[in-house]
């Protein structure tokens, strides 16, 4: 098959590639578990040297891989290999020719220019901070305690409740206390004051709470309020 018929055969089956800005969103779907660079430089110098750094990023977590470096500007063959591997390309003091910038925008293959080794080397650190998995911690917003119960319909059980202290955010992941034990935890379904929908409700107020896949709240039991902070996380 001719070298043309490979490209067209290729920008048939298009299909989505990695870029820098998308990994999160990819590591959260499962779909990446590895970074995969190809290397283009002006000078052989400038291809060592960034692969030597790039080779000193460790992590148990996500595999770095440098499958191609070498110099010259960006071909199709690059574009062609970055396509097949799911790989994006660096390219230190080098460009890509005006048919490989035609087949990467096919392909949605990215391509990141450079010239200053440490802006790629950074570039590639916070990539790969981005593609581990989230940790997050709970940090306490505060609590309620439901005083009454009302039957709404189309919505379920709506607790008449107090804000004790903090305030209980409508974006809030809360625990259901029963008698000093856990019993549940989960999401608000909502948030009111009076008949109006609100984000949030202070110490001393009154409010409706809802909460999602759980109709069992009864006077007395307290709902505390914990918002979720990322932490992120370094390679």
């Amino acid at each position: 098959m001719r070298r043309q018929d490979i490209l067209k055969e290729k920008a048939r089956g298009i299909k989505q590639h990695i870029t820098l800005e998308d990994l999160y969103k990819k590591i959260q779907e499962g779909n990446i578990k590895e970074l995969n660079l190809i290397i283009k430089a002006d000078v052989q110098g400038s291809v060592e040297a960034i692969t030597g750094t790039l080779g000193q990023i460790e992590s148990s977590k996500i595999k770095l891989n440098v499958i191609h470096g070498t110099t010259g500007n960006i071909t199709e063959t690059d574009v062609m290999l970055a396509a097949a591997s799911n790989a994006i390309i660096l390219g230190f003091n080098s460009k890509p020719e005006s048919k490989a910038s035609e087949l990467a925008a096919r392909e949605q293959v990215e391509m990141k220019f450079y010239n200053i080794i440490y802006e790629a080397i950074n570039d590639v650190k916070a990539a790969m901070e981005g593609m581990l998995d989230p940790v997050y911690k709970e940090v306490y917003s505060g609590k309620a305690e439901v005083r009454e119960i009302f039957n709404v319909s189309k919505i379920g059980k709506i607790a008449g409740s107090y804000v004790l202290e903090g305030e209980i955010p409508r974006n809030a992941v809360v625990k259901i206390i029963k008698k000093k034990k856990k019993i549940f935890e989960g999401k608000l379904h909502s948030l009111k004051r009076f008949k109006d929908d609100v984000k949030s409700v202070q110490t001393n107020f009154e409010c409706g709470i809802a909460i999602e896949n759980f109709n069992d709240l009864e006077s007395g039991d307290i709902v505390e309020a914990y918002m979720l902070e990322r932490i992120k996380q370094k390679i």
